[in-house]
C-alpha cells in the first residue's frame, strides 16, 4: 500500500485530519547523478492498476480521469534544481507545505512507499535547456505561495503542473507549457467519489472543462525529452 503522506505530494489535495500515515526515513544523505541539470522536471508516476485500500483516494481519481491503459500515469511533477555546493533541491506545489523549496532527500522520504520502494520517478529535460537557470528563479518567486485547492488560474496559489507551466515561460511571456480542458471524469462518464466529495467540501462546482494542466499530459509535450528514471544505489541517486 502506498504510504498515505505521499498523498499530500499528489496533485491533489485532502484534508491532514482525515489522514492518518506512517513515516520512512532516509537514513543516507544522498548523492547525485551527473547527469541530473538544474531545470529538469521530475514526473511521479504509478501503475494505471495501483490502488490504494481506499477506493475514493485521490490517487485513484487522478488515475480514473488522466491515465491511459496500459502505462505509467503521472500523478505529480516537480522542478529539480542543483545548486553551486552540488546539492539537489526540488522545487513543487503540495498541500502540506503549500509552493516550497526542500532538499531531494525530504521529496525521497516523502515519497517511499510502505516496503522501502518507490513510484516511478521520471526525470525530463527541455529540449532547448538554455533558460533553464531562469525557469527556476522564476519558480522560486511562487515559494510561500499556498497550494491551488480549486485548480484555478485565478487566483495566485498553484497546484503541481500550474506552478511548472507558470514558471517555464520565456522573456517575452510566452508559455512553454499548454494548457488543456481539465478532465475529472472517469471513462464511464461519471465523477470518482474523491473528486464530489473534496469540490463539496469546497462548496465548489467540479471545474470539468475548465482550462488548466495535469503531469500525464504535461509529460507528452513535445518540448520535453526523457532523459532517464531514477533509481537508488546506495546512496546515489542514479538516472538510467
Amino acid at each position: 500500500m502506498l504510504n498515505i503522506r505521499m498523498l499530500y505530494y499528489i496533485c491533489g489535495v485532502f484534508f491532514s485530519a482525515m489522514l492518518l500515515f506512517s513515516c520512512h526515513s532516509a537514513k543516507q544523505e544522498e548523492q547525485h547523478d551527473e547527469g541530473i541539470q538544474t531545470g529538469d522536471l521530475l514526473f511521479v508516476g504509478l501503475p494505471l492498476d495501483f490502488h490504494l485500500t481506499d477506493s475514493t483516494s485521490m490517487d485513484n481519481a487522478i488515475t480514473s480521469a488522466t491515465g491511459r491503459e496500459g502505462e505509467i500515469n503521472y500523478i505529480h511533477v516537480a522542478i529539480l534544481e542543483r545548486d553551486e555546493q552540488d546539492s539537489l533541491w526540488v522545487i513543487d506545489a503540495t498541500l502540506k507545505h503549500g509552493v516550497d523549496r526542500h532538499p531531494f532527500r525530504v521529496y525521497l522520504t516523502d515519497f517511499t512507499l510502505n516496503d522501502g520502494s518507490y513510484p516511478v520517478m521520471a526525470v525530463m529535460r527541455l529540449k532547448d535547456n538554455t533558460n533553464a537557470s531562469t525557469y527556476v528563479d522564476n519558480a522560486k518567486t511562487f515559494v510561500g505561495r499556498g497550494y491551488d485547492m480549486y485548480f484555478s488560474s485565478d487566483n495566485t496559489e498553484q497546484y503541481c503542473s500550474e506552478l511548472v507551466r507558470n514558471s517555464y515561460i520565456t522573456s517575452t511571456g510566452e508559455y512553454l507549457f499548454s494548457e488543456y480542458p481539465m478532465n475529472f471524469k472517469s471513462e464511464d462518464g461519471t465523477f470518482p467519489p474523491y473528486w464530489i466529495e473534496l469540490f463539496g467540501l469546497l462548496d465548489e462546482p467540479i471545474p470539468q472543462g475548465e482550462m488548466g494542466t495535469n503531469p500525464n499530459v504535461m509529460s507528452q509535450e513535445s518540448c520535453l525529452m526523457k532523459v532517464g528514471t531514477i533509481s537508488m544505489d546506495g546512496g546515489k541517486v542514479m538516472v538510467r
